[in-house]
Order: C-alpha cells, then structure tokens, then sequence
C-alpha cells in the first residue's frame, strides 16, 4: 500500500505540474493580444496608427507570441522525438535504395534531432553505416530546412496554408536534391577519411530505455537550451520586423521584390544565402515583408535559403566534403529553392 503510494505520487504531481503548465500556456497566449493593446494603446496613449505604436506593439505582441510557441512546440516535439535516437534512424535507412530512401530519409529528417553544428558527425555516421550518399543528403536536407521551430512558427503566422505548402516543398527539394547528389556518383567527392571510419560493436538505443519522466525532462531542457541560443536571433529578427512595420514604406520592398518582377525570387534566394539566422530569427522579417506586400513565394524562397543555406553551415560541411560536391550540392539547392518560389508565387496568385 505504501508502497505503491510512493510510485504513485510523483507520476500524478508531474501529470499535475504538466496540466498547469499547458492551462498557463494556454491563459498567456489567448491574453497576449490584449495585454498589448491595453499597454501600448491605452497607458503609453500611442495611436495604433502612429509608427511608433504600431511597431512597439508589434515588437512586444510577436516577442511574447513566438516564444509561447517555441516553448509548446520544442517540448511537445522533443517528447515525441525521444521514441526516434539518431541511432534507430540510422538503422532505418540502412540498406534502403535510392528514391524510397531519399523518400524515408526527408521524412525521418523532420523528426530526428539535428542541427547545422552536428552536420559532420552526422554526416559521417550516416556514410559509416552504409548509407549513400544521396540519401545521407536528403536527411541533412530536410531536418534543418522543415523542422518543428519553421512548422509552429510559419502555422501561427500564418495559418494553415502556407505551413502546408512549405513542408510539401521542404520534403521535395530534399528528396529531388539528394536523388540527384546521389546520380552524380559523390562518393568520389567526399573526403577519404569518412570512408576510413566504421562503427564499432552494437548500437544501443537508449531512447527505449527512457522513462516518461526522462522524457517530459528531456522537453523542459531543449526548451532551455534552444531559447538561450536562438533568443539574440529572434529579438534582432522582430525589431527588424518592428522598424520595418512601423516605418519603412512599403514601396521601398514592393519596388524590387513584387510580383512584377520576373527576378524577384532571384534576388531573394542570392541574399538569403549569405545571412547567417534560424527560422526564429528570420521569420518575424518575413512576417513583415509579407505586410508590406512582397508575395509568399519570394518569402519562403528567402526563408529556405537562409535556413538551409548558411555560410557556417557550408563550412563545417567542407570538413567532409570535397569542393565540387559542395559546390553542387549549393547549386543544386539554390535552383529547387528558386524554382520553388516561383512556383508557389503562380500557386497563391491564382
């Protein structure tokens, strides 16, 4: 009886502790809007039509906005991501042919732990267990690219349609790039040593081992830790989006970067590609270049090529793979996301 008193009370403390949780997440984001309206509008005085007002409320609105739903998000999709270790991913796609791998490996991506900074012991565990490399590519495509921070923040920003359409053209590049990085036969343009490493003994998974606790632990700690390194990311993003709403005209986008002009994705995509954020970073400046009237297509092309693109990201990659692949693999992906663009700009018009 005591016995199972003891065992009992921290598994209903925690389900109580989570279901406070979720009711002040919940009681945060439906007050936020509100909260806002009635400091900037109402104590501060600022019209809602003032550049002032309209940008202070749009800093301090989205601040508490994308933080409420990168704290629901990363600890809802790392709780769910515990079931699936790099490990059992790995041995998923091991032995699995082109096309139905590069299929499974851009899904399998989505949902597996990985960031731009673990892209070569990644990449090399992956090339260990026998995996091609077209298929390595797709995963080290997709999980980056279409990853749950993109997902929850595009879906609150806005809506359904467009987060659909951005996961349907994530997993397609991924899957097109890596079939094609895999037919130019790239084994040859990766560096020896990655050849030259194997995996040693069985792999243990430990994500079977987890308990529920464990798990809802490993939620409260991603959430930590990615909050504290993306935070700078994401207050530089909104503020730009804050001086873009409440003070730059909207002719000044529209001039180069409307529909009208035919070079519009183009431009984009060449200057996402240098600039160094995170989707929590740049989606607020997309936030605001779609008020000011710049089509969706041109944003996400932006989007993706930020994202997926980033010069550290190259870098490290260079460490195991030789420069024609990577050149490639940079062309490759610039010429999806630019098609892409183009693509969803004729989609959305009509």
């Amino acid at each position: 009886m005591s016995t199972h008193a003891v065992h009992t009370r921290p598994g209903l403390r925690d389900a109580a502790g989570l279901a406070i949780a979720g009711l002040g997440w919940f009681v945060l984001y439906r007050l936020n809007a509100p909260f806002w309206d009635w400091l900037i509008y109402t104590v501060l005085g600022l019209p809602p039509t003032s550049n002032a007002g309209s940008a202070l409320h749009f800093f301090g609105y989205d601040v508490v906005k994308i933080t409420l739903l990168l704290v629901g998000i990363i600890f809802i999709v790392t709780v769910l991501r515990s079931y699936m270790s790099l490990e059992r991913t790995r041995a998923l796609l091991g032995g699995k042919r082109e096309g139905v791998g590069n299929l499974m490996a851009a899904g399998l991506g989505v949902i597996t732990p990985f960031c731009s900074c673990s892209a070569v012991p990644a990449f090399i565990g992956f090339v260990s267990a026998g995996i091609p490399i077209g298929v390595t590519m797709s995963f080290l495509i997709a999980s980056p690219l279409v990853n749950e921070i993109a997902i929850g923040l595009l879906l609150g920003m806005f809506g359904v349609g467009p987060t659909l359409l951005y996961v349907a053209a994530g997993l397609t590049i991924a899957v097109v790039a890596g079939w094609i990085l895999g037919r130019l036969h790239a084994e040859r343009w990766v560096e020896p040593f990655v050849f030259q490493t194997t995996l040693r003994g069985e792999v243990i998974d430990d994500a079977s081992q987890l308990s529920w606790v464990d798990r809802v632990t490993m939620g409260r700690e991603e959430v930590v830790t990615i909050l504290r390194r993306i935070w700078p990311y994401l207050l530089i993003g909104i503020g730009v989006g804050a001086v873009i709403h409440g003070w730059v005209p909207t002719g000044f986008f529209t001039t180069y970067a409307s529909a009208d002009n035919p070079l519009g994705v183009v431009a984009a995509v060449a200057i996402g590609v240098p600039l160094y954020s995170n989707a929590a970073g740049v989606m607020p400046l997309v936030q605001s270049l779609y008020a000011a009237g710049i089509p969706m297509g041109t944003l996400l092309a932006f989007m993706m090529s930020v994202v997926a693109l980033s010069v550290p990201e190259l870098i490290l990659l260079r460490r195991v793979l030789k420069p024609p692949l990577l050149v490639a693999f940079v062309a490759v992906m610039a010429v999806s996301i630019t098609l892409v663009g183009y693509l969803f700009n004729v989609l959305l018009a009509t």
